[in-house]
């Protein structure tokens, strides 16, 4: 079954340079091909589509109706009474038109991109990496999916319940325009499920040992901190309950992104014949203490060593050195 998702008209080692820019290319068009099949349906349904995209906004209306009433709030007496989207533009109905084809067109294109993405790189990786290729790339659709659902059933309604709440504090009728609610709907949605492949980024860096497992869980303190800046910028939340609740979710992936990491790091050192944990490397070998600073390590002998010079109170005396006998017609022997 993988090799039927991966494989090619052509082995990739027989495949020039300029081939592989033409493989790239056609998967480049297939995906911008399907995204533009997604867009123009959504544009054939343009009436479908934006009741689709207004859901969280009556869900806001009428926290009753959401499959996540437990999660939102009463709504204020300014954002019930609230009639119909208003656009004030003719460019206005157009920008609705595409942020709707945009979202649906994303949608449909995302399985397709991450299958031409494992077609592409698949001839690369060696037998033990395939097999779990598609495993992360199911889970990188899952992931994206799951935000993007959490952003349209949760977060989208609360932040309108907060936003119309602080507009009635400050004495102010909102008007809310089409193309800014459906552009906030869109994006709040894309990047909310782009924000949830994070732990997969750091299960990348991982596995071309860029930075270690250990090293990552050290610096907790650090991530917990980046992510929930991370959440208040991309998700516009006030209320405390919902930046925890994010934040606990996104830090639960980055907790689980290190243990599946610690796992695929120490399979893949152990299958190449190194030590199973990366922080083993610092540690010296046992013969490198014997060495020098020049890295000659001396030979060890298990005899004893015997004396070079004689003990005190012995007769032994040095032997002259004999010299040659001298040769032929040398005279200076008669000196």
């Amino acid at each position: 079954m993988l090799s039927t998702l991966i494989r090619r008209n052509k082995s990739r080692s027989e495949m020039s340079f300029l081939e592989h820019l033409d493989d790239l290319r056609i998967s480049l068009i297939r995906v911008v091909t399907v995204f533009a099949i997604g867009m123009v349906a959504a544009l054939i349904f343009y009436q479908e589509t934006p009741v689709l995209l207004s859901l969280p906004l009556e869900w806001a209306k009428h926290p009753e109706t959401s499959p996540m009433a437990f999660a939102l709030s009463e709504p204020g007496p300014g954002l019930v009474n609230m009639g119909e989207l208003k656009e004030f533009t003719f460019m206005g109905v157009w920008k609705v038109l595409m942020y709707a084809a945009f979202g649906v067109g994303v949608a449909v294109a995302s399985p397709v991109f991450l299958y031409e993405t494992a077609r592409f790189v698949g001839p690369a990786l060696t037998d033990r990496e395939k097999s779990g290729l598609v495993p992360f790339c199911g889970a990188a659709l899952v992931l994206f999916l799951l935000g993007a659902a959490l952003a349209f059933y949760w977060l989208s309604p609360m932040s309108i319940q907060i936003w119309q709440h602080f507009a009635e504090g400050m004495k102010m009728e909102v008007t809310w325009q089409a193309s800014d609610y459906y552009a906030f709907v869109v994006m709040m949605c894309l990047l909310t499920g782009l924000t949830f492949q994070f732990p997969l980024a750091l299960i990348i860096l991982m596995w071309l040992e860029l930075v270690r497992p250990k090293t990552l869980l050290k610096s907790w303190r650090g991530m917990l901190v980046g992510i929930m800046l991370l959440v208040a910028l991309i998700t516009p939340i006030a209320e405390p309950i919902s930046l925890i609740v994010m934040t606990g979710v996104l830090f639960g992936f980055y907790l689980a992104a290190v243990g599946v990491g610690t796992v695929i790091v120490r399979r893949k050192r152990v299958a190449r014949g190194d030590k199973p944990n990366p922080e083993d490397d610092d540690l010296p070998d046992d013969d490198e203490d014997d060495r020098g600073d020049d890295g000659y390590r001396p030979a060890r002998s298990t005899d004893p060593v015997t004396p070079s010079t004689p003990a005190l109170g012995s007769s032994a005396t040095s032997k002259p050195k004999s010299t040659p006998p001298p040769a032929e017609g040398d005279l200076s022997s008669l000196d």
